[in-house]
């Protein structure tokens, strides 16, 4: 009998952070094809940020525990599932659920993190190294000499992005706020103020004739400037709808108007092409390759971060019971890379 008990962080309504609630309980037992995970590290991403204003587009009703993605040690295995897993550090990456001491994830569902990287930097690079990866060189194909432009350069998975990027032998164009433009030019990023700059012209100054690929995450009337900057035979990447965190109304309307506008651009006869990225795409259709797919990408990640192309930006390290000062921190706009809570 474990004698453990469950800690979870539950958000039960549209509430502020302090809103947020801590839960105890027993730990879960894992079922046939299930492994039981005890976190050693989760992380903030922007899809909490959203869920807790009601406004990410397939969040589960209220209330329930948030957490995108885990890092953690299998601690125990349901029927089916090899036992010789049990001590095994595993990420996953779950949408919800994983701000809880003690996780039930299907045994499909993990990849294994290489034993030498620690927890909470080997949870930086899951859902972003993930999304980084899969939107760099399985959508926008970005190869050695192009010149990219990413939004966000300093954020979660605009700094995984840069760096993905960069040791594909591109050139990066990266917005953020004045205070992080020093880390971007150390990192080799040529920065934009997105505050005080016109993004588009000074775009178009850097790379008269357009760059090849664009990676927006802040969707909104903004996206069709992204659309702009781009060279004959450019890709756009949306990937979120940031700018429209705050609105009321439907939370699907964002992300639909993203759609109809990719959707038109590529019905247009031009050169360019528009992809807007769910990292859960193709689940619903096929699992299996759904999977694969994940866990060949985040395999390779691990790789990039094991040889030095990409470091593990960490902004914070709170306890998973300060979850409430984690968010408020996340949503600052003060921080670098992610926020990560640990048990």
């Amino acid at each position: 009998m474990n004698a453990e008990g469950l800690v979870e962080v539950v958000l039960p309504g549209k509430v502020e952070p302090e809103g947020l609630e801590i839960r105890h309980g027993a730990v879960p037992v894992a079922g046939p094809g299930q492994v039981v995970i005890r976190m050693e590290a989760t992380g903030v991403s922007f899809a909490e940020q959203q869920m807790r204003r009601g406004r990410y587009y397939d969040q589960p009703a209220f209330p329930f525990v948030p957490g995108y993605d885990l890092v953690g040690t299998v601690l125990t295995t349901g029927e089916g599932v090899e036992p010789g897993l049990t001590g095994t550090r595993m990420a996953a990456l779950v949408k919800v659920g994983g701000w809880a001491s003690h996780v039930l994830v299907d045994a499909a569902d993990v990849v294994e993190v290489p034993g030498e990287i620690d927890a909470a930097e080997a949870e930086t690079l899951v859902v972003n190294g993930v999304t980084a990866w899969q939107m760099l060189h399985r959508k926008a194909r970005v190869r050695a000499g192009q010149t990219i432009v990413v939004l966000g350069a300093n954020g979660g998975v605009g700094s995984v992005l840069v760096q993905l990027a960069q040791a594909a032998g591109a050139k990066v164009i990266g917005t953020a706020s004045a205070r992080h433009h020093d880390a971007l030019r150390e990192r080799g990023v040529v920065p934009v103020d997105h505050h005080t700059e016109d993004v588009a012209a000074r775009v178009r100054e850097l790379a008269p004739g357009g760059v090849d690929a664009v990676f927006d995450h802040v969707g909104g009337r903004g996206i069709t400037g992204s659309w702009r900057m781009l060279a004959p035979g450019g890709t756009l990447v949306s990937y979120g709808s940031a700018s429209t965190r705050d609105d009321e109304g439907s939370k699907q309307w964002p992300v639909l108007k993203l759609l109809g506008r990719v959707w038109l651009w590529n019905a247009l006869p031009n050169r360019r092409r528009a992809f807007f990225f769910n990292v859960w795409a193709g689940k619903a259709l096929s699992a299996g390759r759904f999977r694969a797919r994940l866990r060949a990408d985040l395999t390779q990640v691990f790789a990039a971060f094991q040889r030095g192309d990409v470091t593990a930006q960490i902004a914070a390290r709170l306890p998973l019971t300060r979850a409430a000062d984690a968010m408020r921190l996340a949503e600052s706009g003060t921080v670098a890379g992610k926020v990560v809570l640990t048990p």
